[in-house]
């Protein structure tokens, strides 16, 4: 069992951070265990479970359940098949008579997982399979339903507050229609869309099934809003989501603090017309790992949060794009360059989003930021002038020049510069601490303090401010550096070394099209050939679960099975070698 407790209200403040530690232990354990109790803690134990009742859970957890007490509340629903889906035939006759698209979904599902868009019988049936199975390793339960899939809407949620005395309060919006596989990236309150008589119909709608389930605690009700502004319930959170620190910002109340009270026994202290909108924030990316954590395959693959907020949205804006590039990750994948790509994006800017914004606007997926000509040249000064910074340091010894056996130019260096499939001259000369630069005959004054052994570097570029991180470097001339967001490959050599590195041979690039590896580390769920078999472009060859997702590995080209290098059931790494062809 178990249980967060709470003596007073005075202890809120030092609770708040036990609370963040036990929560999401809290959670994977009720998913691991499909921890359905009938009876609450505190009526057997006399302690208090700060949260929602366990009727409230049960209801709101279950989609197909939640939906139809949702319309019994009067709460615009979603057109659809209300029962529970029992077999791929099934599912195809139910979205024949919905009209395609329809949206298959995981029952007990959330976070994305156990979700497919269906626009035809034959993705109907492969949406059934792979959702039925994420949704049975991720909850416990393979229970699927179907409703009409509502094209390019916005995903705007409601955050409530409600007490044991029937008193509940809707805290204004957040939007968090970025998403990539129906996860959310972005969010952001308020909403740039509503108007207050959208926000006020949407806050009364989910106050009244709040009540209608005799809510008590924080949680979030969903909805999907259409470009006439109608909204449609989509699922209700009965917890407290990661995303709540933006909601506190705009509207000044600690939500932890009110949990705590409401679990207590506290009726709220604050009336609807008592909650405001103040400013605006952010949320990105909030602190949850520190160094040594276990970043796993089992769990959702977000590592961090990180929240800004301003006096208006281009000041909450600003300030995340500068958080962004002073966030340091190191060891891991991360997606800083696409958080950083689209809050500066001209569409986000101006509040032109909706779930569809990433493929839309990323057809092809998304490559990085695309440097213009100027910030081309703005890269190649700063990582050459770090290349000449470390090679003078390199010639000093305890502070004192080196003897060296040749004469050297320490003021002006020659140098070339490979980035992408360019390969640029570039001319350094060296003032202090100050570094000209000529790059295709323009020149550039790049300063810095230029401190190597800092994973932050704050570079000034005639005047302009860039925040820069060396990722790496090594004696061969190589260098990563993350600069606007984007991490780029860079190998600087002196011209004499440029001259003839022509003639050292080159390593031959690997044949891909004949060997799967996977993509990432995850759990091979199925593996579809065998060793002989003949296989067809585009042939489904095995499916790797990763961060509770399916994904299905498909061949590059037809060819015949050479070797199957793993099975089901088992764990596999980054590039890991699944399947060779002949």
């Amino acid at each position: 069992t178990l249980r967060v407790l709470a003596h007073t209200e005075k202890e809120s403040s030092n609770f708040h951070q036990r609370f963040f530690l036990c929560k999401p232990i809290m959670n994977s354990c009720l998913r691991m265990f499909n921890f359905k109790p009938s009876l609450s803690p505190q009526a057997s134990e006399g302690v208090t479970f700060i949260g929602p009742d366990t009727h409230a859970i049960q209801a709101m957890g279950d989609k197909i359940e939640s939906k139809l007490l949702a319309k019994n509340a009067k709460v615009n629903t979603i057109p659809g098949f209300d029962g529970v889906v029992k077999d791929a035939d099934e599912a195809v006759r139910i979205a024949r008579e919905i009209g395609y698209p329809v949206m298959i979904k995981a029952s007990a599902g959330g976070g994305g997982k156990g979700m497919r868009i269906a626009w035809d019988d034959e993705e109907t049936r492969e949406g059934f399979r792979f959702s039925s199975q994420e949704a049975a390793s991720s909850f416990g339960d393979d229970r699927l339903l179907i409703e009409k899939f509502i094209d390019n809407p916005r995903h705007i949620e409601i955050q409530v507050l409600a007490d044991k005395h029937d008193n509940a309060l809707w805290l204004n919006e957040r939007e968090c229609s970025i998403q990539r596989r129906n996860q959310k990236v972005v969010e952001e309150a308020p909403s740039t869309f509503l108007d207050p008589d959208t926000r006020r119909a949407m806050g009364e709608q989910a106050v009244a099934l709040a009540k209608a389930v005799k809510y008590s605690s924080a949680g979030t009700v969903e909805f999907l809003v259409d470009s006439k502004k109608n909204f449609y319930f989509l699922e209700m959170n009965t917890r407290l989501q990661v995303e709540h620190p933006i909601t506190e910002c705009i509207t000044g109340l600690d939500l932890v603090q009110e949990m705590i009270r409401v679990a207590k026994g506290y009726p709220l202290r604050h009336k609807q017309a008592d909650i405001p909108i103040n400013g605006w924030a952010v949320e990105c990316v909030d602190s949850g790992i520190q160094e040594g954590s276990d970043i796993s395959i089992y769990y959702d693959p977000m590592i961090s949060k990180l929240i800004t907020y301003g006096s208006d949205r281009a000041e909450a804006l600003q300030r995340m794009e500068e958080a962004l590039d002073n966030y340091v990750i190191r060891g891991v994948t991360h997606n800083i360059a696409l958080l950083r790509e689209v809050i500066i994006h001209p569409r986000f800017v101006q509040g032109n989003i909706s779930t569809k914004f990433l493929p839309d606007v990323y057809p092809d997926g998304f490559k990085g930021h695309k440097l213009t000509d100027l910030e081309k040249r703005e890269l190649l000064a700063i990582a050459t002038s770090l290349y000449v910074a470390e090679q003078l340091r390199s010639q000093q010894f305890l502070g004192s020049p080196r003897i060296s056996l040749a004469k050297l130019d320490l003021n002006n260096w020659e140098l070339s510069v490979q980035l992408g499939d360019g390969t640029y001259s570039v001319t350094v000369s060296n003032n202090g601490s100050t570094f000209s630069v000529e790059v295709d005959g323009m020149k550039l004054n790049v300063t810095n303090e230029w401190n190597l052994a800092s994973p932050l570097s704050s570079v000034t570029i005639d005047g302009t401010h860039r925040t820069i991180q060396c990722l790496s470097r090594d004696a061969a001339g190589n260098i990563s550096i993350q600069f606007l967001g984007t991490v780029y490959k860079l190998r600087i050599l002196t011209k004499l070394a440029a001259e003839l590195s022509k003639y050292m041979p080159e390593k031959a690039v690997e044949d891909t099209t004949s060997i799967l590896r996977s993509p990432m580390p995850g759990a091979v769920v199925a593996v579809s050939v065998k060793p002989g078999d003949l296989v067809s472009e585009g042939q489904e060859i095995c499916v790797i679960e990763a961060m509770k997702m399916q994904n299905s590995l498909i061949a590059a080209k037809s060819g015949k099975v050479k070797a199957v290098h793993c099975k089901a059931g088992e764990t596999v790494g980054e590039g890991d070698l699944l399947v060779e062809l002949e």
